[in-house]
């Protein structure tokens, strides 16, 4: 039997002082190791499908899992393996690179809006609107490319109020039907360092690793901040933040599996009825089938 877990510990919990370094990046339960985390995978894997058959049934709730982290933090291989037992017919993913010029065009959310999952559908951004609050702020050269109005682009402020556009955008979503749950990765910048290497040392690898990477790494702080920044502000009780450490993969796609579970166990799902006159039809049909008379 899969043993409990409790995500309350991963969370950023709403108006608190929230910090990374409270956060280990190799935090791991007392007693957990890799066995038991996939048999903990296993298991969640099982309901998820469960629930994602019901919530596609249902047509009435859909589910926005964001998931954000550093480069190399394993956001593609969790998908892989916490999603790979769902129907595709009901789950998307949505890679956000850098906007295009028709993106550019609009305001800072328009793309992502564009991606969200339908009623009954899950949505993965893998990268999100929160690009715009931690990458536009380590570079602030990108707001260049936004063509803002001058006012805007200089505002001091500019960040508490993408988070505040943001926070409001979210709680929109959750008003109508959409349960938001935001996973940061939290990697150290010693795995990272080691995952690159595996990159380069292995040629089937290697596609996924660019010299900007090393670039990017050597701005490890200001990503840190930019991060910690982000999920202070916008981590509230309707679509909450979690910090997963993202050290040991196989623990960090069991935590993912529990958070998602756990958001969809709290839903009222349930398969869709069937009238009574429909049934009495559906028993009809059932009868002449066995007897081979349609």
């Amino acid at each position: 039997m899969a043993q409990p877990l409790d995500t309350t510990r991963y969370r950023a919990l709403p108006g608190s002082r929230f910090s990374l370094r409270r956060h280990p990046p190799d935090d791991l339960p007392p007693g957990m190791n890799r066995a038991r985390a996939r048999t903990l995978l296993e298991a969640q894997t099982a309901r998820l499908r469960l629930l994602q058959e019901t919530l596609y049934a249902q047509n009435e709730w859909s589910l926005l899992l964001v998931l954000q982290g550093m480069d190399a933090a394993g956001k593609d291989s969790l998908i892989e393996h916490v999603f790979s037992g769902v129907n595709p017919q009901g789950c998307e993913v949505h890679a956000f690179k850098i906007p295009s010029d028709e993106e550019l065009d609009h305001d800072f959310l328009w793309r992502t809006t564009l991606r969200l999952p339908r009623r009954g559908h899950i949505g993965i951004f893998n990268r999100s609107y929160y690009e715009e609050v931690i990458v536009v702020r380590v570079h602030p050269d990108l707001l260049e490319r936004q063509r803002l109005p001058a006012a805007v682009a200089t505002d001091p402020d500019i960040w508490q109020g993408r988070c505040e556009d943001i926070t409001a955008y979210e709680r929109h979503l959750v008003r109508n039907g959409t349960v938001v749950r935001k996973i940061f990765l939290h990697l150290s910048p010693e795995e990272q360092r080691r995952r690159m290497l595996d990159r380069l040392n292995e040629p089937e690898k290697r596609w996924k690793f660019s010299a900007g990477d090393i670039e990017e790494r050597r701005l490890w702080p200001r990503y840190q901040n930019a991060y910690q920044s982000a999920i202070r502000a916008t981590s509230t009780d309707d679509a909450p933040w979690y910090v997963v450490p993202a050290d040991r993969k196989w623990w960090a796609r069991a935590v993912v599996a529990t958070i998602i579970v756990e958001a969809l166990s709290g839903l009222d799902l349930a398969f869709p009825t069937v009238a009574p006159h429909e049934t009495r039809e559906l028993e009809r049909i059932r009868q002449a089938l066995e007897r081979n008379e349609i």
